[in-house]
């Protein structure tokens, strides 16, 4: 009896799940990256350093702006996963495919490492926007009162960007994010591809073929 090939998900729907995957994701380590982001700024100018350790920080914004203050910029982070992650990834996908021989022999590890680079230069382009406005809104609350840019979201940021500072603001630490997804994707997606061929190989082919 003819084996039945396993039914996959469409490609939208796998990317679609991917970006939700990782908007998901950013609801948890928001407060984390607004830590990060302040604790890399603190201490800038002629200001002393504001914080001691990475408890001492979220302590101080939890007490200083309340639990709210620990989200701020969630919805630019949220952005941020839904353009960078979505795009990166169905790039990948379209690119393997394409470079995936008739016989059905995936490209080999270099070409995965390039499908990989390009898909993360594109997804990083893409997702620069939504990076600068989360970089402003999280660094918002350490400036004084009457400093803050006030953003009330990342829409709202990138129109008063646009408006005040130009379109072009909107991709300022373009290439240094760009180079950094390159590294990124070039390890991370093409180490799964060649991880998850390998084990296909092994003869695990069923149990994997029914998860993807």
């Amino acid at each position: 009896m003819a084996e039945t090939k396993p039914k996959t998900s469409p490609k939208a729907i796998k990317f679609l799940f991917g970006g939700l995957a990782g908007m998901g994701a950013t609801v948890f380590v928001q407060p984390l990256d607004l830590v990060k982001n302040r604790m890399q700024l603190s201490g800038q100018g002629t200001k002393a350093r504001e914080y001691k350790t990475s408890f001492h920080a979220l302590f101080s914004i939890l007490k200083n702006e309340g639990l709210g203050g620990i989200y701020t910029g969630l919805s630019a982070g949220l952005l941020r996963q839904a353009t960078y992650t979505t795009t990166r990834l169905g790039i990948y996908t379209i690119l393997f495919e394409k470079m995936t021989g008739a016989d059905g022999r995936p490209p080999n590890f270099l070409l995965k490492a390039l499908i990989g680079m390009t898909a993360g230069a594109t997804g990083a382009f893409v997702g620069t926007p939504a990076e600068v406005a989360l970089i402003r809104m999280t660094a918002d609350g350490r400036l004084p009162a009457d400093q803050r840019r006030g953003y009330t979201n990342v829409f709202n940021a990138l129109a008063r960007i646009t408006r005040e500072e130009g379109l072009t603001t909107l991709w300022r630490g373009c290439v240094p994010t760009m180079a950094r997804a390159v590294v990124v994707n070039a390890a991370q997606l093409a180490s799964y591809s060649q991880s998850k061929q390998a084990l296909l190989d092994s003869g695990q082919d069923h149990t994997l073929r029914a998860k993807c």
